[in-house]
């Protein structure tokens, strides 16, 4: 399929039915309860993630070596987004095991590259393209924003009109080798400082533990939410980021099998 083609299916996925905007999923889905056991329950109110027919979850080296991805599957989990990079000269030591694992086990795979405001995009992008194969790009690839005050190299917070012009230029290098948009991941605090009215044609992957997206995102569109640190996934040690997709069942495969091409 021709890369606008997809381009313009993506974007008719995320206006239509991949959105916060529209919620039909809750309309017809007949799942009310939390799919997930979690350590630490949040209130979400009538908009809680079990009203959402896909979930998936986000992995790094802190999750460990062993996972047990077939019982990862078994449980439920639609969609893995895994660490692979961060900043200019660093690999996640679990990302090739993590992607590869996700594989095996038919699992939709993305890796993410967590952005470091002391290296250029492009020796970001080049770091990423070099270490990241497209095999490994299952899923768009996902660039990771939100300020990091407990780095021990880089305490320089750029202003935003510098944040999103770097943005754009690493997600131009990506989308331009893997053909694929990304995917924007951030927080309430780095989206509130940079982020508000960016990037409407994109799909945002949103931080929100405390309360829905819609509460402390105003006017931003998700297709992504994470709901959880604390979740308890089959085949995974200790507490786990658990996240949800926007739209319905129907939705999720036809974009998975849009950008997977």
């Amino acid at each position: 399929m021709p890369r606008l083609l997809l381009a313009l299916l993506a974007t008719a996925l995320l206006a239509t039915g991949c959105t916060s905007s529209s919620y039909d999923l809750m309309e017809t889905s007949s799942v009310k309860k939390m799919r997930f056991k979690d350590s630490d329950p949040q209130d979400f109110g009538k908009n809680h993630p079990g009203l959402h027919e896909i979930h998936g979850i986000d992995v790094s080296k802190w999750n460990g070596t062993d996972i047990d991805w077939p019982a990862v599957k078994k449980s439920g989990i639609a969609f893995v987004f895994i660490k692979a990079t961060e900043g200019k000269d660093r690999i996640d030591p679990t990302f090739e095991l993590n992607w590869r694992g996700a594989a095996s086990a038919g699992i939709p795979y993305a890796p993410y590259h967590f952005y470091y405001f002391c290296s250029t995009a492009d020796e970001q992008a080049d770091w990423f393209i070099n270490n990241v194969p497209k095999d490994a790009v299952k899923l768009p690839p996902v660039l990771d924003m939100e300020w990091n005050q407990s780095s021990p190299t880089c305490k320089t917070r750029p202003d935003p009109e510098t944040v999103r012009a770097s943005m754009q230029r690493f997600m131009d290098r990506l989308e331009a080798y893997y053909g694929k948009r990304p995917i924007i991941y951030t927080s309430v605090d780095f989206h509130r400082d940079n982020l508000v009215g960016a990037f409407s044609n994109y799909h945002f992957w949103l931080r929100a533990v405390a309360q829905h997206p819609t509460k402390i995102y105003p006017d931003r569109r998700w297709a992504f939410w994470q709901y959880t640190s604390t979740g308890v996934v089959p085949g995974i040690k200790g507490e786990m980021d658990i996240n949800v997709f926007a739209g319905t069942s129907k939705n999720w495969h036809s974009w998975v099998a849009a950008v997977a091409k």
